[in-house]
């Protein structure tokens, strides 16, 4: 295979417990996140990786392909390494379990980016930012890149920081999409890295990639999406799809 999409639905969720499960118009989130990744056209398989029983069966009930995977993993990129470890697979694309709207093109533009160009290991994406709401939002991260659009850092601060002009100028500022794609190999590589002090003082793992000398390629969409970090975001993605008629 050449490309494989993982999504990570863990139960537990220090902000929101069991918020794969829950309801939007209808349908888990969890069953969002499926039904849009599979719009994806480079994927040869989905898979969504679980950890608990009650989204294991919620997950099989919609016919979507379900892994049980261990309880002990302490982020998703270790439960997707357990589900990719036995696959002979060169790209695999991690798709969080709490992103309902996500775009399927990103995917596919994730992981095109590793298939067209060898020397990217890594890749994820962006969007500029048209809400200043967000850019002092704690839970939103913010993205800078350079002129390759390589990441330079990632913060949940505001970056760049207007340090001589007070107008803050939102196409400035791009938000970071958590969506990965990584080689198969670069995911072990990944997975040896040691926990780095960046990555502890923001709570942001993407910075032990960096912080280690590892490039992470970011792709710009104009695609808008809602991450689920709490009740209130969800509340948005309902509000959000109930505008739009789905």
């Amino acid at each position: 295979m050449n490309v494989i999409g993982v999504i990570p639905a863990r139960y537990s969720s220090t902000r929101f417990e069991g918020k794969v499960l829950a309801d939007i118009l209808g349908k888990p989130m969890i069953q969002h996140v499926w039904e849009r990744a599979k719009q994806a056209r480079i994927l040869d398989d989905l898979i969504i990786a679980c950890d608990d029983e009650r989204v294991f069966a919620a997950v099989r009930e919609f016919g979507a392909n379900a892994v049980m995977t261990a309880k002990g993993h302490t982020c998703g990129t270790d439960r997707i390494i357990e589900v990719v470890n036995p696959l002979d697979v060169k790209v695999v694309v991690n798709i969080q379990g709490d992103e309902p709207l996500i775009d399927p093109m990103m995917i596919d533009m994730a992981a095109r980016s590793l298939l067209d160009d060898e020397t990217v290991s890594m890749a994820t994406i962006m969007k500029k930012i048209e809400n200043t709401a967000e850019i002092h939002d704690y839970h939103v991260v913010k993205v800078v890149v350079d002129k390759d659009n390589f990441a330079l850092y990632f913060s949940r601060a505001a970056i760049p920081h207007h340090a001589q002009n007070s107008e803050v100028k939102t196409l400035l500022y791009h938000k970071h999409i958590g969506l990965y794609a990584y080689t198969k190999d670069f995911l072990f590589i990944y997975r040896n890295l040691p926990v780095s002090s960046l990555e502890q003082i923001e709570c942001l793992e993407q910075l032990r990639v960096l912080e280690a000398g590892y490039k992470i390629k970011v792709l710009e969409t104009k695609s808008e999406t809602i991450g689920v970090d709490t009740p209130d975001d969800l509340e948005k993605v309902k509000e959000y799809l109930q505008r739009e008629g789905a």
